[in-house]
């Protein structure tokens, strides 16, 4: 969950605390807010990056507590691509102009979200190929922080899933057009960030499973993508749905998202993290009982109760490890 709380994409104490806190009431894995792979990829000025040296260094201590309350530190990267430079909540709304402290943005076409967005420039084949470089550089810095996991965002209207869609891609290069060639970025994204890490480094991928309106993407063309991020090193898909088109109307409800988790499980045989509106301990437990997804990703539940796990073990009669200075609550 983005904090909007960065300078320059610098994360600060705030960040420590925020995400320290979620690693001390139990939770197994600390993803990051969406961290810019370069400045022009942020959603708004105030959001994190880690695109330079400094930029990692400020979160080797957040990554450091997070891994000393056995926890593992995730982190997410990511590019707004034409979501970029928009306002953080409670600023404004939509563009930031470049007067503002905004900037150019960048998309597979020159199309632009909604009107009240900026108006993207179509990315070039250097544009993409420099993209990809950045996603490398980034990952290479995560691990320099130590982060144990990274996160390919490419899901909710950002750049990725922008290339993805053929709603947002009208290109007629090899980057758009057929199936293979809207994915081929995120393959190579990954393939990328794959080739500076060990095998046993978990990557996994975040995408919408689908875009709820017709002739967009969908879930049976995320079962043929978790299909191919499996054979090219993703070891899990974080099945999220909707975010690139402004007027998709979305049954949003309990749960609504973890039948997208199921079938890509059971369809591509890649494991699935379940997401969506996943606020109960029994509702959890059912989804990893049932077999419909392999992980549970809590968002705005943890942030309205940092220590959910413990409170979610004792109600599931389930005796987990409590930090030490905590014991006499217990």
């Amino acid at each position: 969950m983005c904090q909007y709380s960065c300078v320059d994409g610098m994360v600060t104490d705030w960040h420590l605390v925020h995400l320290g806190s979620r690693a001390i009431g139990g939770a197994a894995l600390i993803m990051t807010e969406a961290t810019a792979v370069a400045p022009e990829g942020r959603i708004s000025p105030d959001d994190a990056g880690i695109w330079n040296d400094a930029q990692a260094e400020a979160f080797r201590k957040i990554a450091g507590f997070i891994y000393s309350a056995n926890t593992v530190p995730g982190i997410q990267l990511a590019h707004a691509g034409r979501k970029a430079s928009t306002y953080a909540p409670g600023k404004g709304d939509g563009e930031v102009k470049p007067e503002n402290g905004g900037w150019p943005t960048l998309a597979p076409s020159a199309i632009r979200f909604s009107d009240s967005y900026p108006q993207p420039k179509e990315m070039t084949k250097n544009d993409i190929h420099n993209l990809v470089e950045q996603f490398r550089k980034a990952a290479d810095r995560s691990v320099q922080a130590g982060f144990k996991l990274i996160e390919i965002h490419a899901a909710h209207g950002y750049l990725l899933h922008e290339f993805l869609s053929p709603l947002s891609n009208k290109r007629y290069d090899e980057y758009g057009g057929s199936f293979e060639n809207r994915i081929r970025i995120l393959i190579e994204v990954l393939g990328a960030i794959r080739s500076i890490l060990p095998e046993s480094f978990p990557v996994i991928v975040r995408i919408s499973s689908t875009e709820w309106v017709e002739g967009g993407w969908d879930i049976e063309q995320s079962v043929q993508l978790a299909r191919k991020l499996k054979e090219s090193g993703a070891d899990l898909i974080d099945a999220s749905s909707g975010g690139n088109i402004s007027h998709a109307r979305i049954p949003v409800g309990p749960g609504y998202q973890v039948p997208f988790a199921e079938r890509i499980k059971r369809e591509s045989g890649i494991m699935t993290g379940a997401v969506g509106l996943i606020t109960l301990p029994e509702q959890a437990e059912q989804i990893i009982a049932g077999g419909r997804a392999d992980i549970v990703l809590l968002a705005r539940e943890m942030l309205r109760n940092p220590y959910w796990p413990l409170a979610a073990a004792r109600q599931l009669k389930v005796d987990i490890e409590w930090p030490r200075q905590y014991l006499r609550a217990k």
